[in-house]
Order: C-alpha cells, then structure tokens, then sequence
C-alpha cells in the first residue's frame, strides 16, 4: 500500500485552502492545515470534515511563529507544503500596502527558514497572474516577461517569486512550483463551502451572490472606459476546484523528481470574460435581475489579461474542467445554501 504523505496547508481554511484540502483527501495525501482563522471561519472544518468524511488535522496557529513550525515538524513527517497564507486583495492592499509587505513577504520567509532547517523539501505557493502587470499582449504564458505589478499585493507575489527563485538555488534540498492563478470562482459542489469573504467582497463573484440575495442593495462596476469588448475588465475565471486539483498535480509533479527546482505554471481557462458578460451570465443562471450601476475606475485594476496553459497541459497533465456558467452555477448554490449552515 502506498505510504500517505502529511502536507502542510498553511491557511488551509480560506477558500482556496478549503477546496485544496477536500482535494488533497481525494487523493491519498493528508493535510494538516495551519490557520490562524484570521480571514476564514472555524466552522469551515467541521464542513470540511462532512465533505471529506476524515477527522482532520488542524492547528490553530499563525505560519509566521517559527515555535509552532518546528513543534508541527515534530508532531508530523511532513512530505511538502502548500502555502497560501497570505492577504490577496487588490484594493485593500493600495489602501494598506504595509500590512501586505509584512505579510505575504514574512509569512513565506519563515516558512522557507523552516522548510530549509527541517530538510522539507517540497513547496507549491500560491501566486498569482498580477505578477504580469498591465501586459502588452492581454494573452500571458510563463515566459512572458513580469513587470511591476499595478498594486502592492502584486508586488508582494512578484517579490515572494524572487524569493523562491533565490531560495531554490541556494538550497539543493529545495524543490519549488509556484502557480500562477488568474481569477478563482466558484464552490465546491456540495454547497457546504465556498468563498466568504469577511466584510464586503472585493471579488467580483460574491459581490453578485451577496446582491442578489439581498446582503448587498448594488453592485458597483468599476470602470466602462477601458480599451475592451465592452469597456469594463476582462479576466480569466477559473473554478476553485479546478484550480485545487491543480495544486494535487503539482504535488505529483514533485514527486517525479525530473524538473529543476524552481517552476511557475500558469492556472487558468485560456478565455476572457468581461464583467458585463459575467454579469449577464449570472442573471441567466440565477433566473433573476441583478441592481448594479457604474462607477469610477478602482486603483490597481489591469484592464484585460488571461492565460495560456499549455504548460500546465503539458507538464501537470491539468487543465480546466468547469466553464464560468458552473462555476457562477455553484457559487449561486453555496450562497442560497450558507444562510442555513
């Protein structure tokens, strides 16, 4: 029988964190998921154990605090780690870059220190298209060349990258995949978790369901002036559940052993969708009329970009199963479902 491997979640009760752990389970691994419950949730455990029907591991405890790292590393015979521990809104961070420098950045750092000091040898960190920046060509793959990023949560990506990167070649123990996410959306099918974000939204998505639902009176589009199909912003939007079977294949991927240290893979669908599209696809498949209305540009906002994903086609042996219509479909679902939770 094959041995199960112990991988470490760092923010493993968030959203995307969530929906990777139901993922990790599905496929012989077991999380532990480290969680400060800052931006998540303790009742998304116990969810999380209804969907999985395993009793999981979990502490409750910052990845910054290097005690609680070596007491876990002790406690378990860690075969890798998936960080996501991290703050990821664009707005918040141009109003409050110094707690996302402080962050991002000292979170990854402790657990790399960690990582290296325990003989960990296996990383997949969640990183993100903003790296991009505003691009020339809207269509990015992972040659194409990252420039400065339009908001400080960006910067904070870019900046963790060139710290794997360095990492990675000064630590022969180290093996590092770094995917690049463009916009995740969606829950996952049971209805029993999905994104729920803390206060208002700053994602498009949950900002429609909670509309539409009455939580919210409008939603604001920011921006009809933009060089695009219809002025307002494109992106790629990929459903969280085929972005945390992407985390299981890199895991895979690591443990072939035949790459070199350090890779990035674009995480996406390959297709735009602007927001009036979204949200002419939600009315549709709500059944119902959204109240929204334009307003001014918000900072940070890259007009157009999505993704090219034949490296992850290629080497991952992922790619994207759900369209943005099941993905709308299933976060509807989770919004109507978690008033009773």
């Amino acid at each position: 029988m094959e041995q199960k491997r112990y991988i470490l979640v760092t923010g493993g009760a968030g959203y995307i964190g969530s929906h990777t752990v139901v993922e990790l389970v599905k496929n012989n691994f077991i999380p532990v998921i480290l969680d400060d419950f800052r931006n998540a949730k303790t009742s998304v455990i116990e969810r999380l154990e209804k969907i999985t029907g395993v009793e999981l591991e979990v502490e409750s405890e910052s990845c910054h605090t290097i005690a609680v790292l070596d007491i876990l590393a002790k406690k378990y015979d860690f075969w890798g780690v998936i960080h996501f521990a991290a703050d990821k809104a664009v707005g918040e961070s141009v109003k409050e870059p110094l707690k996302y420098y402080q962050n991002n950045l000292g979170g990854l750092i402790v657990v790399l220190d960690w990582m290296r000091r325990t003989q960990i040898k296996n990383l997949v960190f969640s990183s993100s298209c903003t790296v991009y920046g505003d691009p020339e060509n809207k269509t990015v793959n992972e040659q194409s060349p990252t420039q400065k990023p339009t908001s400080p949560y960006g910067r904070t990506k870019l900046m963790c990258e060139d710290i794997l990167k360095d990492a990675a070649q000064a630590y022969a123990q180290l093996s590092i995949v770094a995917l690049r996410y463009f916009n995740p959306i969606g829950a996952h099918e049971s209805a029993l978790i999905g994104e729920e974000p803390q206060g208002i939204p700053n994602n498009l998505l949950p900002y429609i369901t909670q509309t539409a639902s009455g939580v919210r009176e409008k939603l604001t589009v920011y921006g009809n002036d933009y060089q695009t199909v219809d002025g307002t912003c494109v992106r790629d939007y990929i459903h969280v559940t085929d972005l945390a079977n992407a985390h299981v294949k890199a895991l895979d991927f690591l443990a072939a052993d035949t790459h070199s240290s350090y890779e990035v893979f674009n995480i996406g669908t390959g297709k735009g969708t602007s927001v009036l599209q979204f949200i002419e696809m939600f009315e549709r498949v709500a059944n119902t009329n959204l109240n929204w209305e334009f307003g001014k540009r918000r900072p940070g906002d890259v007009p157009e970009i999505f993704a090219e994903v034949d490296k992850a086609r290629t080497a991952l042996s992922w790619q994207a199963k759900y369209s943005v219509e099941e993905a709308i479909a299933s976060s509807w679902k989770w919004e109507l479902n978690k008033q009773s939770l």
